[in-house]
């Protein structure tokens, strides 16, 4: 069993949190919790804002959390990264050891066990749709997936000497080619909207199936991070400690 020591402090003694790392709305609602401040944003100048003005506040860490496109061709939806580095537009950023020893272990019991690897995750500024470009990111750096934020918060943790981790569910896996519907509505703050996803199906109606099977794959990556941020709470995993 884990034995953890106290919480990083500021000068006056008060606890500091961990800083979490979504691009979505719905991810910033799952990551939430005792000890955590979560930064959200879709646009890359907005997150890096939030995050700014987040680690001026003062932290004890950087996590990236979320969902992320598959690269491995074997890796399903629902499944669990634990990064051991990022390779992204900024070069390669390793993340803490320890820490994202902690976080493994965390996960590696119960009915997350199955579904957890470790590897590094590629990062990437706008999204990848098709499977063809999926294979090529593979190919060029051997990464498990790819999300578009965790080269923002790498990069932030490094500039700051702060311990920095990440924990992505995968949500289109690597042989999947997105529908355009499927990012249509995705505001800068990460929020989704409904009625640009609805005119880009009226104007092209045959992305419906691909759409719902966009769904029913992120069904399983939200299960799959509602139970990881259940285990990691329950660890208390997710908090940095000195």
């Amino acid at each position: 069993m884990l034995r953890p020591t106290a919480p990083s402090a500021d000068a006056d003694g008060n606890s500091l949190p961990v800083i979490v790392v979504t691009g979505m709305a719905f991810e910033a609602r799952i990551a939430r919790g005792q000890g955590v401040e979560v930064v959200y944003a879709a646009r890359a100048d907005l997150l890096e804002r939030a995050l700014n003005a987040a680690v001026a506040r003062g932290c004890s860490g950087i996590v990236s959390f979320g969902t992320a496109g598959g690269l491995a061709p074997d890796l399903q939806p629902g499944a669990l990264i634990v990064a051991d580095a990022v390779e992204g537009p900024f070069g390669r950023i390793p993340t803490d050891p320890a820490w994202t020893n902690r976080l493994a272990a965390a996960l590696a019991t119960g009915p997350l066990a199955s579904r957890l690897r470790r590897g590094s995750m590629a990062a990437v500024a706008a999204p990848l749709m098709s499977a063809d470009d999926k294979r090529a990111l593979h190919r060029s750096t051997g990464a498990l997936a790819v999300d578009m934020e965790s080269h923002l918060a790498g990069a932030m943790a490094a500039a700051r000497g702060l311990p920095f981790a990440v924990c992505r569910a995968i949500v289109d896996p690597a042989w999947r080619t997105l529908p355009s519907a499927a990012t249509a509505g995705l505001r800068d703050d990460g929020s989704t909207a409904l009625a640009p996803i609805l005119r880009e199906l009226m104007r092209q109606p045959s992305q419906i199936g691909a759409l719902i099977q966009v769904a029913i794959d992120a069904r399983a990556a939200r299960v799959s991070l509602v139970q990881a941020r259940q285990a990691l709470g329950a660890a208390e995993a997710l908090l940095k400690l000195a």
